[in-house]
């Protein structure tokens, strides 16, 4: 066995497979919830952004959508997957979980923060990927009002979102308090 590794290993083949066996996936970051990161302040068409861990984090706002960056890096230095349901927000740690309720139809689903952005639009809060607009019922929409809330939800729903799949559904928001946080935004002027 030794003597055919060997041979084959003269051919000149054998080294270069070796080599390029350990680059693949793009030498993207694996999809792990290790280590938290939150990173230093940036700035990005001057306006600066302070990344920062917030246990209380919950706004009112707008959210759009993007997925035409199929297998860039995200800022965490993972593959951007359009289908996943992830999104970008501009100063919690990544990764980061979050509930995103759309203020129009009170549906709420939980999503991985795993990016940086939005950088334009008044009052934008998060860019759900392509995945997380579908899950939440937005994707016609360009951008949609809604809360968003960061939570620490159990293993299992982390599981599923770190392999690219939905977490277990998530009770729809009642009317009445849809009615509220709608009043909430139109006094705030957004």
């Amino acid at each position: 066995m030794i003597g055919r590794f060997t041979a084959v290993a003269r051919t000149g083949w054998m080294i270069p497979a070796l080599a390029l066996s350990a680059c693949a996936g793009g030498n993207y970051r694996p999809v792990s919830d290790a280590p938290v990161r939150i990173g230093p302040p940036y700035t990005v068409r001057g306006a600066t952004y302070v990344p920062a861990a917030d246990p209380t984090y919950d706004i009112l706002g707008y959210a759009s959508w993007y997925g035409s960056e199929s297998g860039n890096r995200t800022a965490n230095g993972e593959q951007f997957r359009p289908g996943w349901v992830t999104a970008a927000h501009t100063s919690l740690p990544l990764p980061s979980y979050v509930e995103v309720t759309a203020l129009d139809s009170g549906r709420t689903i939980l999503v991985r923060v795993n990016d940086r952005g939005p950088f334009a639009g008044r009052g934008r809060v998060i860019d759900l990927s392509r995945g997380a607009a579908e899950a939440l019922g937005v994707r016609a929409q360009g951008h949609i009002a809604v809360r968003v809330r960061i939570v620490d939800p159990p293993e299992k729903d982390r599981a599923r979102l770190r392999k690219g799949k939905s977490a277990a559904d998530r009770a729809t928001v009642p009317e009445q308090i849809l009615v509220n946080l709608r009043a909430q935004m139109k006094a705030a002027g957004l």
